[in-house]
């Protein structure tokens, strides 16, 4: 991983210079973020500044200020927890069980990347993104803003509109589910730029993933989903908390990308 004793001397700015420099500092796909950081710099000082940032050991999304996802380029600020690639698959669960009407929530948004992509193929949809992190909510504002959507902070639902009772028909909820005991096992990048709420579940990974599934059928309308990612051992358990507050549920897994997402339907 990328440390600060790795900054070299010189200050890079050609793409051979950035890429040993990276290379350096131990990134495994160096030429791959050279390419961005060039993309992104406007100045050869920033593309110094980005460099040195990154050797550093901050996350590449936060230093370029944007990650892809779904297609989506999509802001994240220092502090926010980075969308992952195996999250597109929740998106992917969501809209096959996309019905014709209600509102989409993005519970945990972090930067809201999730209801951007739902929003972003599902075409006008009233789109509600919540985060504790006020931090994540105003990255968050600003990646929905575009589609009408809008971003709360609070606890879980207690940062939606009471009007959304009863009428959400997609709840993705990205919750942190890293048991609290290996976060220190969790990569640097993570356990050093990226906030503790977003990836602590408490002590099996569960906590917030059980409080989601016992509000949920209030929020959901008839017919309507409640989607969340979890690991492949907790995946029995996160299904029987659905199931014991009455929703019907199906276990979807993508090897490829290593994605779990429970779903839970109200009848």
């Amino acid at each position: 991983m990328p440390s600060v004793s790795a900054v070299p001397p010189s200050t890079p700015s050609s793409r051979d210079s950035v890429v040993a420099a990276l290379r350096t500092a131990g990134c495994v796909f160096a030429e791959d973020e050279a390419e961005l950081i060039l993309a992104t710099a406007r100045t050869p000082a920033e593309t110094a500044a980005m460099v040195e940032r990154r050797v550093a050991g901050l996350p590449l999304e936060h230093v370029v200020g944007w990650a892809e996802f779904r297609g989506l380029r999509i802001a994240v600020a220092p502090g926010v927890f980075v969308p992952r690639r195996r999250t597109e698959f929740l998106v992917e669960q969501a809209l096959e069980r996309a019905p014709g009407t209600g509102a989409v929530v993005d519970l945990c948004c972090g930067s809201g990347a999730v209801g951007a992509a739902l929003a972003a193929a599902l075409g006008p949809v009233e789109l509600h993104a919540a985060d504790i992190d006020p931090v994540a909510v105003r990255c968050a504002r600003g990646n929905i803003a575009a589609v009408g959507g809008q971003a709360h902070q609070g606890d879980l639902f207690e940062a939606l509109p009471p009007a959304l009772r009863g009428r959400v028909g997609i709840l993705a909820a990205n919750v942190p589910y890293v048991p609290s005991d290996e976060i220190g096992l969790l990569p640097q990048e993570a356990r050093d730029h990226e906030p503790l709420v977003a990836l602590d579940g408490g002590t099996d990974g569960l906590d917030v993933l059980r409080r989601v599934a016992a509000e949920a059928p209030r929020w959901l309308a008839p017919g309507g989903s409640v989607l969340m990612e979890t690991s492949r051992h907790q995946a029995p358990t996160a299904v029987a908390a659905l199931e014991r507050h009455g929703l019907e549920t199906r276990l979807a897994v993508s090897e490829e990308l290593y994605a779990h997402v429970v779903t839970g339907v109200r009848p």
